[in-house]
């Protein structure tokens, strides 16, 4: 996620390549960045030194030695934290940052805080990001709100819908890639080629994306507009219904909480 957030933040503009900085501890990823002008280090002390925002996008299990390793930061400015760690909770990175930066530093150096679910769509622009403050004043908030919908959408939720959110966004688009794969396969042995059938479905989810963006409708009523009695639409949802489609998505979305 934090390669496709630079990726984002790289093709829509939203940032100059030399405002950014990358740490990580694989040569290659640094190589590639560094080509796309962004400033590389594999010293993660060194990469947050002078920022304003962090972005902690490792793996959960290992935020606890990089927070530990990060504060306090030799910046005395007041820096945003914003974590993409699933699962990782704002009292546990709170916990870290006061343990590592001493109680007698930790007015001074503990950043505000952010929890962020993005998902991999990011790096076109197009993620469903949720937002969550713990700790961040207005401006905060506004700051990174701005810097994450020039990527996509954005929704400020409360930490406890977290969990609901990455289901629903970040795991979410593998269910919908998931439909599009069935519809593909599904076109191939009704007489398409593999390839004219994937062009048909991705145009076909982007024109219901788009035209129910574009209205406002609800999903069941522009269903209405195109069903007629006893028509093939119908025939098709029923024996999808029959086969448990919508329960099978509902039960999909629950597995994840």
């Amino acid at each position: 996620m934090g390669g496709s957030t630079v990726e984002g933040m790289l093709h829509g503009n939203v940032s100059l390549p030399s405002d950014i900085t990358v740490a990580d501890l694989s040569q290659e990823r640094l190589n590639y960045f560094a080509e796309k002008g962004v400033c590389v280090t594999s010293n993660n002390k060194l990469a947050v030194e002078n920022a304003d925002i962090i972005i902690l996008a490792v793996k959960p299990w290992i935020v606890e030695s990089v927070v530990k390793e990060i504060f306090p930061s030799e910046n005395k400015k007041k820096q945003i934290l914003v974590s993409f760690a699933a699962g990782v909770t704002s009292e546990q990175l709170k916990g870290w940052i006061s343990e590592a930066a001493g109680q007698e530093k930790a007015s001074v150096t503990n950043p505000s805080i952010i929890l962020l679910i993005p998902n991999i769509a990011i790096a076109y622009g197009s993620s469903m990001s949720f937002i969550a403050p713990v700790n961040a004043t207005e401006e905060d908030i506004n700051v990174v709100n701005g810097l994450f919908s020039k990527m996509g959408r954005t929704q400020i939720v409360e930490e406890r819908l977290l969990r609901a959110g990455t289901t629903l966004a970040s795991c979410g688009i593998a269910y919908a890639m998931r439909y599009i794969r069935a519809a593909v396969e599904g076109g191939v042995e009704i007489g398409f080629r593999a390839k004219e059938a994937e062009e048909i479905v991705l145009q076909t989810v982007r024109g219901a994306v788009d035209l129910l963006q574009a209205t406002g409708m609800h999903p069941e009523e522009a269903i209405d507009k195109v069903t007629t009695p006893g028509g093939v639409t119908i025939r098709g949802l029923n024996e999808m219904e029959h086969a448990g489609f919508t329960s099978s998505v509902i039960r999909g979305l629950k597995a994840g909480l």
